[in-house]
C-alpha cells in the first residue's frame, strides 16, 4: 500500500465511478484498476461493490476511507506547514458547498483565491449537507459548507452567516401581498420550493408544521437556479435564502417580501473533522468565502420589499 493508492481509491470511492475517477485523476482506467486491485491485493480485502452502474464501498472499504482520508490530509498539512516556514501559503484543499451558497458566491470567489493565493489547489462539489458533512468525516472534503444540522454533532463548526429566507416572484405574477407576509399565507399560494431531499426544505417544512399546516408545492426543483428561472416568467412563488435570490433581484427580474409569524432564519456554517488541523490554505480560502457569502446575504437583503 503506498500514498498514490490511497489517493486513488479515495478518489474512486468518492466518484462512483471508474471513468470519471480516471478522468479526475487524469490517468486511463486500466492503469486506476490496476492500482486498486494492487491495493485490495494488499490488504486482503474487497473495497468495492462492482457492478455495470458503477462501484460502492463494502464494510472494508468504508472503513479505510475513513483511515485514509486522515492520512491523507495530515500529509497535505505537513507539506503547507513546510510552505508556510518560506512565507507561502500553500497546498490542495478540497470544499464541499450547498447549492445555494455555490450558485451566489462561488465563481467570483474562486477568481478571488487564484489570484490572490497562486499556489493553493482548490476542489469544489456540490452537493446535499447530510452527504457533505458525512463526506467531512470520512476524509474526503477538508471542509463543508452546508446548513447547520440541528443538534450535536461529531464536527467541529465555525458560524459564517444567519440568512432570512424570503418570499419571491416575477413581474408576471398578480397577487396582491403585503409587505410583511405571514407564513400560513403559503398555504393558499402556488409555490416551487425545492423537494424534501434538501436541507432548505427540511426548514420550510419544520415552519409550516409550527403553525399547523403542510406545504403542498406544484412544483418541487432541487436546482435553485431553475426555480429563480421559473418564479421570475411564470406565476409561481417560491420561499429561498436571500443569497440565492440576489442575482435576479438585482437584475430587478424578480421581487422578494419578508415573512413573519414566523419568520425563518437558516444558518449557514463551515465544518471541519474534529481531529483535523485547519491549514493556513483552508483559513485563506475560508476567509474569502465567507465575506463574499455574507455580502451577498446584505446586498440581497437590501433589495427586500419594506
Amino acid at each position: 500500500m503506498d500514498f498514490k493508492q490511497l489517493q486513488y481509491f479515495l478518489c474512486l470511492a468518492r466518484e462512483g465511478n471508474v471513468t470519471r475517477a480516471a478522468r479526475q485523476l487524469n490517468i486511463v482506467q486500466p492503469a486506476l484498476s490496476m492500482q486498486i486491485a494492487k491495493l485490495e491485493k494488499s490488504l486482503g480485502k474487497q473495497l468495492f461493490y462492482r457492478s455495470a452502474h458503477g462501484v460502492s464501498l463494502t464494510p472494508a472499504g468504508e472503513t479505510l476511507a475513513g483511515l485514509a482520508g486522515s492520512i491523507i490530509q495530515n500529509v497535505d498539512h505537513a507539506r503547507d506547514e513546510m510552505a508556510r516556514l518560506d512565507g507561502k501559503i500553500s497546498g490542495r484543499v478540497s470544499i464541499g458547498m450547498i447549492t445555494s451558497a455555490a450558485q451566489s458566491t462561488l465563481a467570483a470567489s474562486s477568481a478571488k483565491i487564484a489570484v490572490q493565493y497562486p499556489e493553493i489547489q482548490l476542489l469544489v462539489c456540490e452537493g446535499y449537507t447530510e452527504v457533505l458533512v458525512d463526506w467531512v468525516a470520512t476524509g474526503q472534503l477538508d471542509i463543508a459548507i452546508v446548513n447547520l444540522p440541528p443538534g450535536k454533532s461529531s464536527i467541529a463548526a465555525r458560524h459564517i452567516l444567519d440568512e432570512e429566507m424570503m418570499l419571491a416572484y416575477g413581474p408576471s405574477n398578480k397577487v396582491e401581498l403585503p409587505t410583511v407576509v405571514p407564513y400560513r399565507r403559503l398555504k393558499d399560494l402556488s409555490i416551487v420550493i425545492p423537494s424534501r431531499r434538501h436541507g432548505l426544505r427540511r426548514i420550510l417544512d419544520a415552519t409550516a408544521a409550527e403553525v399547523d399546516f403542510t406545504l403542498k408545492p406544484r412544483l418541487e426543483i432541487d436546482t435553485l437556479s431553475a426555480i429563480c428561472e421559473i418564479i421570475a416568467t411564470t406565476d409561481l412563488i417560491t420561499v429561498l435564502p436571500g443569497i440565492a435570490l440576489y442575482p435576479d433581484l438585482s437584475a430587478g427580474r424578480i421581487e422578494a417580501h419578508r415573512l413573519r409569524k414566523p419568520g425563518i432564519v437558516r444558518t449557514i456554517a463551515w465544518v471541519t473533522h474534529p481531529r483535523r488541523v485547519v491549514s493556513a490554505a483552508m483559513t485563506a480560502v475560508m476567509d474569502i468565502i465567507a465575506e463574499d457569502l455574507q455580502t451577498a446575504a446584505t446586498s440581497a437583503s437590501r433589495l427586500v420589499n419594506r
